[in-house]
């Protein structure tokens, strides 16, 4: 027989395992979501205004670092080469705001160089140069809605793998230059 003081220890050891399997189990209530006013917050200046249209300018002139990659210039510094920055120049049109860089070692006489270039430019103005171009021997193809106006070919002094020489590309309110049409793919204006 079993002794009654057993029996209530076994029934109080049950209920005290219940009483702590079902406080383990048993969820607690989420608290309330809290709401959170969206009220404004006093600046000093106000927030400047966005505008739908997109702007197809760069907020600025390029130095000659940031027209290529790091890599490009780690490259050509490596090499011993350094950069000559002038106004970008088409036809006879100078642009002020653009710039023009000749890549190579200029403590040596050698013709050894890359050259690129960015500018903006007018609709009207990128109409008169790439017809001044033409006018002088140049050859204009169009791609995808961009213009690319190339010196002849008879009168390159290098030329890529397709045979193009120094060209010029016409975007949307700008303008690139490089030595060979291949090398314009070589360009990172505006940076991402």
């Amino acid at each position: 027989m079993i002794r009654p003081s057993l029996r209530l220890g076994a029934v109080t050891l049950v209920l005290a395992a219940t009483a702590v399997l079902s406080t383990a189990c048993s969820s607690t209530p989420e608290p309330e979501p809290t709401q959170i006013s969206a009220a404004p917050t006093a600046t000093s200046a106000p927030e400047p205004e966005v505008t739908a249209e997109p702007t197809t300018e760069p907020a600025a002139t390029p130095t000659c670092e940031e027209l290529i990659s790091d890599t490009m210039v780690a490259d050509f510094t490596a090499v011993g080469w350094t950069v000559q920055e002038e106004v970008f120049r088409v036809g006879s049109l100078e642009i002020a705001e653009g710039v023009l860089c000749r890549w190579g070692d200029f403590t040596t006489a050698s013709d050894h160089l890359q050259m690129f270039g960015w500018a903006p430019i007018t609709a009207a103005d990128a109409s008169s140069v790439r017809s001044e171009l033409v006018a002088g021997g140049w050859i204009e193809e169009e791609d995808g809605g961009v213009v690319y106006v190339t010196e002849s070919p008879d009168t390159a002094l290098q030329t890529d793998a397709d045979g193009y020489g120094a060209t010029y590309q016409f975007g949307d309110g700008w303008v690139t230059f490089a030595d060979t049409k291949q090398s314009l793919l070589l360009l990172e204006w505006p940076k991402a």
